[in-house]
């Protein structure tokens, strides 16, 4: 009698235990304020010998996979809104050797009609304000380019998932948002920014962005210009800043856009969804470009960003993310009572 009821206890406290390490392993990361361990943004990051490194709270659970991403819109998809925005066409970018966007640096592409223009947001994604943009990107039909730092990615991984699904272009603007034409920065430093950045995204997205890079505040490294081109990932300057980092409110955001934009004609232009006044003054500046004849154009690749396997690989041994198991679940979980 006492073995069977000890062998009955054995199962059930097994099954326990099975059952708990599974909900552990497949649980979702939903919590974006107190995180648990990520490496600091200012640490060096070398897959091939790992330097001693501080860490950000941050809890993230999982493993870079590959999921499908949201499709893109055709320019001519319904939408709700009948004096929407909307997107006037969809380009696609061949990013083979790195090319160039953007004419305060880079002058060889100008493909942009007159009254064309290309919304993008650095510094993604952040509460609040980059789901107030989102919003009224929706509430216009209309979609962007958005550059995201690996570290905000990995805060904050519903939210650029969010980005993604509403059918906006996904690209990356390093892991930490260092300057990368400091003198203290070194080649390798520049790339471990760069590598870092691209698999946090990928990471947080659990699919790859788009080979579109954007060096943070414009400070385009020589050498590292040249790293880009040979990882085919175009790289963007802007036609316009908003200086929206510098705005004391919507209002004057607005006004540095449309005074800019009225003068040239067109052009890709340079916001912030991490600035609480850029959110603000969306609904507006949107409806601002609607009434000006502006018509907005949508950049994608032609084909997703080839992250590096080591980086990805650093990246998670990093993160201490616990390894799912690839045994059958006949070999895992067995029904013992029914």
């Amino acid at each position: 009698m006492r073995n069977a009821l000890g062998l009955m206890l054995v199962s059930v406290v097994a099954a326990t235990l099975i059952a708990g390490g599974w909900f552990w392993v497949s649980s979702p990361h939903r919590s974006s304020a107190a995180p648990q361990k990520i490496a600091d943004a200012h640490a060096a990051f070398a897959p091939a010998k790992p330097a001693a490194a501080s860490h950000d709270p941050i809890e993230v659970t999982g493993s870079i996979t590959e999921r499908a991403a949201a499709p893109l819109p055709q320019p001519n998809q319904a939408c709700a809104n009948p004096d929407a925005l909307g997107v006037s066409r969809v380009v696609e970018v061949d990013t083979t050797g790195g090319p160039g966007f953007g004419f305060e640096h880079f002058k060889q592409f100008d493909f942009l009609a007159d009254k064309e223009v290309v919304l993008t947001f650095d510094d993604s994604p952040w509460p609040v304000n980059t789901p107030a943009v989102l919003k009224a990107l929706a509430d216009q039909c209309t979609k962007a380019v958005f550059f995201s730092i690996g570290k905000h990615a990995m805060y904050h991984p519903e939210l650029l998932r969010q980005v993604l699904a509403a059918g906006n272009t996904v690209g990356t603007h390093t892991w930490s948002h260092a300057n990368l034409n400091s003198k203290k920065m070194t080649e390798q430093m520049a790339k471990d920014e760069i590598e870092k950045g691209n698999s946090a995204v990928k990471f947080a997205l659990g699919t790859a962005p788009a080979p579109f890079f954007r060096f943070p505040e414009l400070q385009h490294n020589p050498a590292a210009m040249a790293y880009l081109g040979t990882r085919n990932i175009a790289i963007f300057s802007c036609d316009l800043d908003s200086f929206d980092f510098r705005a004391k409110s919507p209002e004057q955001v607005i006004s540095n856009v449309m005074t800019k934009l009225d003068k040239q004609g067109k052009g890709i232009i340079l916001m912030h969804d991490f600035q609480k006044h850029t959110a603000e003054a969306m609904p507006e500046l949107l409806r601002r470009l609607k009434a000006g004849g502006y018509k907005i154009v949508l950049m994608k690749a032609k084909a997703p960003m080839q992250t590096l396997p080591e980086y990805d690989e650093a990246l998670i041994k990093d993160l201490k993310l616990p390894v799912a198991s690839t045994r059958p679940i006949g070999n895992v979980v067995q029904t013992v009572a029914q």
